[in-house]
Formats: C-alpha cells, structure tokens, sequence
C-alpha cells in the first residue's frame, strides 16, 4: 500500500481511476485473526484517503456496501461498467493463485491488461531465478552475500564492514528478567472497522482489542523511528531469547508495516546502517537486522516464486497428525506453548524464535501435516503473507521441503528452549526428566522424532551428531522414549491438547 506502487507511477491522476476494495474472502479462507483482518482493512481505507489527499481519483469498495458483489473480479467487472476504462493495469499479486486470478481479468473484461512487477523487493524474481540457475544447493547466507554487494550495505570496498558477513554468534544471548526493555508504540483503530470486525468476524481466532500495529505510512515512520532509536541497538544480543511476560522484547515489530507495504526495505536498512556509522548501535545488532531484510525475506520470497505452485503441499517426512486444538485454545500445560499461543492469541505476534523453535518445532516433532502447519501460521500473525509465510513454514520449520530451504531440521528438546527462555520455571513439565508423564513432551517427541525419521535423515551429515547420540542409548531407554511419545500424542489425538495427561 504505497503510492509509489508499479502500477501507479506512469498512471495520470486526472484521468484514471484506482480501484480498491475490500474483499471477505481473504479474512475468512483460513480463519484471519480478528486483529490480521482489521489490520489489513483500515490500512486500506487509510492508504485509499493517502491517495485521496495526493489527487488521485479512488473508487473504494467497502466490504459492508450493499453492492458488494462478492469477490474482486466481481468488482473490477462492476468498475468497468461504471468507468469505461480503456486498459487495466495492476501490480502483480504477491501470491500464486491471487497472481493467476490477476492473469484473467483482461479476457474476463474484454480490455487490454498489464500486470507490473512489484519492484517494492530488492530481488526480481528473474533474477532470483538466475542466481539460483546452477546452484546445487540454496543456502541463504550465500544469497545474503549477493544482496550486500548488490546495496552496499555494511560494505567497505568489497569486503564486509568488521571483516566478516554474519554477527549470528553473538545474538543469541537469553534475556535477564530485570532487564528494562523498551515499549512498543501503540496506534489507534478506525472505530468504523472496529465495528465491522467485531460484528462480522465475532467468531474468528484472535483478539481484536487492544490494537497496536500501525496503519498510516506516518505511524509506520513513527514506529520506525521508535526502533531506530530506543531498540535497535539491543536487538541483535537478544533476538533469540524468550521472557514470560514479555512479549516484544527488542524485536522491531516492523514486519506488518513492512509487509503491507507502508514501508521501504532498503530505505529501512540504510537508517539502520546510518546508526551503526553514527555510533548508535553496534554492528552485531544492525547486521542482523539487515539480514533480515536483505537476505532473508528476499530469499524466502524467491524461494517461493521459485517452487510454486506445490510448495505448500511438500511433505518430505510424511508428516500425518492433525493440528491439536491447543493451537486455537492456548489450553495446554507446557508452559512455552501456552505463553506463545495465548500472545498470539493476543497480539497477532510471535518472534521467529517463538514460532520457529516453540510452536513450529512441537509441531515438527508431533508429526502434524505440515501444509496444517502453514494455514494455522498464515491465519493467526498479522505480518504473514503466503511469500514469507509458506517457506518459513514449510521449509524453514517442518523441513516438509526436504532441505531445500534449510539444511537441517531445526528440532529442539527442551533443553534449548529452558536455557533460551524462563518458561521452564513453573511449567508442569520437568524440562530435567527425559521420559514419563513428568517429562518435559518436548525431550522424548525430540528423540522419537528422530527414531522415526532416521532413514529420512540420517545421511544429512549435519544430523549425525544426533543419530551418534541415539544410537548409544540402552535399549529400555529408546523403549522408554517411544512409549512417552506414544501415550502422549494418543491423548493429544483423543483429546486436542496434553490436560489431563499422565493424571
């Protein structure tokens, strides 16, 4: 949602007119979180009197209008009527099926059409294409090296800024409960779409109030300029930690913004940058963030274009389990997954660790059809769009991609989630007991994971560590371990979550 969109640039404002409109479709297919759907209809309404106030003619489709036809064909269909247009021009839908919904509205219209690359990325899909032509393998952190020569972000000639192209060692570090971490700014919701969200999506997942993501470009620059200034430089050493009660951490929380369009990637990393050469926030914080963006999200979004469509239904493990009720009700007694689940409940947010390490490793190791997996994620955080969203999912956590995307499963016991995290503390489980009703579910679903995947992974060099470990257990151990995997996904199965379980 930028006026500097593709398909605005060569426009004339005295003489056509943008269509926008607002489409029930994409809030009930999956279950939008209330918070995702009003998010992304008062950003529009907001974006169309952006517009307004710029000259341009907009003809703006409420989804509460009694002429709603129903679905955007239907709509562009109603505004050839109206208009009389001689051509149809539209950015390209950053989605596959949306994409090949665009592809017809020429021939259903009977006008000539043209469709404009969306060149808010930094990486055309063609291009993507091109680098990953010859490439055996598909590893971000080689891509990421692409993308810094490319900008010149963080470059000295061309070598890295600090002599090397990745600080990831040195943000990992677990947040302190006495830290003083910052707070998120908070920004108000249109009482009109307020009112529609809560009457028309009453039963959908999620909590609509208290609203806090940003919806006009000014409050998005503000909420820029809040991370920038006050998070920033503490954001690399604790990305990856986990606190109860604290759901934000020193996260930028931009990804909606961002992701909607009502800020500029590149424009974003340079002010990073600006505060790393001014001496406002260290290299490993601005290096990771910078990453983010440059390397990871224009990775996954061409890792996407590049494998679609199909990408979402790979199930390299097989994975077969139906996605547990605790993922909609939080009701569950592994402390991790009821924090996370009751904040995304909350907010529409989770950190990359929270989701991938948490929710997307139980997940992982519970053996759910990963194409579940995708839907539940793509439904519930309102920075999740099918681009970023499928290969995080289906490639980053449940490895249904078979390692095209990662080069390994990313399986934790609950060894790592105790020592990134607090969770542990007061959690039913015992995060130190390996097996039994007592166990944290996390250490036996993590060795029964692998038991069971052995010949899907034991030639990945990267898993033999493991396998070496397993493989030195006595065997009333390993029988342990599959019969605590066993009795608890049996009673996850029976009943959708893990109460009761072992009582």
């Amino acid at each position: 949602m930028s006026p500097g969109l593709s398909a605005l640039r060569d426009a004339d404002k005295a003489r056509d007119v943008v269509l926008l409109a607002e489409m029930a479709g994409a809030a009930i297919n999956p279950n939008r979180h209330k918070k995702k759907i009003a998010f992304i209809f008062a950003a529009m309404r907001a974006f169309a009197q952006e517009l307004r106030d710029l000259g341009w003619r907009v003809d703006y489709v409420r989804l509460d209008d009694p002429d709603h036809s129903g679905s955007f064909s239907g709509e562009i269909a109603r505004a050839v009527r109206k208009w009389r247009p001689e051509r149809l021009v539209a950015t390209e839908a950053s989605a596959w099926r949306a994409l090949e919904n665009q592809r017809e509205w020429g021939q259903e219209n009977a006008l000539p059409l043209s469709l404009l690359s969306d060149d808010r990325f930094l990486c055309p899909r063609g291009e993507f294409a091109e680098w990953a032509k010859d490439r055996i393998v598909l590893r971000m952190e080689y891509f990421y090296r692409t993308m810094r020569r490319r900008t010149g972000l963080l470059m000295n000639g061309d070598e890295p800024e600090g002599g090397r192209w990745n600080f990831d060692s040195e943000n990992r570090k677990p947040a302190k409960a006495d830290m003083l971490l910052p707070q998120p700014l908070r920004f108000p919701l249109d009482p009109g779409v307020r009112e529609l969200v809560a009457e028309r999506f009453a039963d959908h997942f999620g909590d609509l109030d208290p609203f806090w993501l940003p919806v006009t470009r000014a409050d998005a620059e503000k909420a820029r300029d809040h991370f920038i200034a006050q998070v920033l430089p503490f954001f690399g050493d604790y990305q990856d930690a986990m606190l109860r009660g604290e759901k934000f951490l020193y996260h930028s929380l931009l990804a909606p913004a961002l992701n909607i369009g009502l800020l500029d990637p590149l424009d974003l990393c340079r002010r990073a940058e600006a505060a790393y050469h001014s001496g406002a926030a260290p290299l490993n914080s601005v290096e990771g963030f910078i990453r983010q963006i440059i390397g990871w999200r224009e990775y996954v979004r061409g890792i996407y274009w590049l494998h679609m469509p199909g990408y979402t239904e790979r199930n390299a493990l097989g994975a077969s389990k139906d996605l547990p009720d605790l993922y909609w009700t939080g009701e569950t007694n592994m402390a991790c997954m009821r924090a996370v689940i009751s904040q995304t409940k909350e907010d529409a947010y989770a950190h990359h660790i929270q989701r991938l390490m948490v929710t997307g490793n139980f997940a992982m190791l519970a053996g759910v059809q990963p194409h579940q997996v995708h839907e539940w994620y793509l439904a519930v955080y309102a920075d999740a769009y099918e681009w970023v969203e499928a290969p995080n999912t289906i490639g980053m956590s449940q490895f249904a991609d078979g390692g095209l995307l990662g080069s390994k499963p990313y399986a934790g016991s609950g060894a790592y989630i105790n020592r990134m995290s607090d969770y542990c503390k007061d959690c039913v489980y015992k995060v130190a007991e390996k097996t039994g009703a007592a166990a944290c579910p996390f250490n036996y679903l993590y060795w029964d994971f692998m038991a069971r995947n052995r010949d899907a992974l034991l030639r990945n060099p990267r898993m033999a560590q493991p396998y070496r470990i397993y493989d030195k257990f006595a065997e009333p151990r390993k029988a342990a371990i599959a019969q605590s995997a066993s009795s608890f996904l049996q009673h996850l199965a029976d009943h959708g979550d893990d109460r009761g379980f072992g009582a």
